[in-house]
């Protein structure tokens, strides 16, 4: 059976900075964008490299790794449907993380010149395009104000719910990567990403169904992240499941 051929116009519609524009701007976005396809391990751009536009991940997952004096450090997993390369292009500085295709995966390059171009024609895009920056800055502030002053179950719990910390109820959430991944980006250990998790299943705050994590009463699993006995909560209870066993 033959590959279905791959629309950007149709990926570039469906992101929130693109939702509401006409056909014609989109037209216009997508106008000389490119179809990558990643083998897993493959070096997309590298830290330090000139932005040359923005990318959509179709297919697969695509890991943003930073490094400095004191390491590496994962700061994050794009996942299908999502974008990435935006703020770094809009300022036209060079790349500051290193983009690598953590699976095998389909990305779109959508050349900056379109996107400038567009936001020089079309005030309304102009708007959307800030409001999108200053909520993907408010996020990130969250996330490092979390992580600063808060434990590993804090960490986790702003994770799961970024954008959603003021949810009722269910929530769902898909994890973009593998835990081990998710646990390197909250500076965590995957064996106590795991002891979280699993203190959090047995307290009945959430269910772990595969990459799948249910949260069934999401104000209730924000009052027990603000616990500060936590951590020790979780040894202990590992101690005990030892002295069991």
């Amino acid at each position: 059976m033959p590959r279905r051929e791959i629309d950007p116009r149709v990926f570039l519609a469906r992101l929130p900075l693109f939702r509401e524009l006409g056909g014609a701007s989109i037209e216009r976005i997508a106008a000389g964008a490119s179809k990558r396809r990643l083998p897993r391990g493959t070096v997309l751009f590298h830290q330090g490299d000139t932005p040359t536009g923005f990318y959509l991940v179709v297919v697969g997952e695509v890991c943003l790794v930073a490094h400095g004096p004191r390491g590496s450090r994962l700061t994050g997993i794009v996942g299908a449907g999502r974008s990435f390369g935006e703020p770094v292009m809009f300022l036209e500085k060079p790349c500051l993380v290193d983009a690598t295709a953590h699976t095998d995966a389909v990305v779109i390059h959508v050349p900056k010149e379109n996107v400038f171009e567009e936001i020089e024609r079309n005030p309304r895009f102009a708007r959307r395009v800030i409001a999108g920056l200053a909520t993907r800055v408010e996020l990130l502030v969250r996330e490092l104000d979390a992580q600063m002053r808060g434990g590993a179950r804090e960490r986790l719990v702003a994770y799961l719910l970024r954008g959603q910390d003021h949810a009722a109820g269910e929530v769902s959430v898909r994890l973009p990567a593998s835990k081990a991944a998710i646990a390197s980006q909250l500076g965590l250990t995957p064996e106590h990403l795991s002891r979280v998790l699993r203190e959090l299943t047995v307290r009945e705050l959430l269910r772990v169904e595969g990459r799948r994590i249910v949260v069934p009463d999401a104000a209730r699993l924000v009052a027990a992240a603000r616990d500060s006995t936590g951590d020790r909560d979780i040894r202990a209870a590992d101690r005990a499941r030892r002295r069991r066993s």
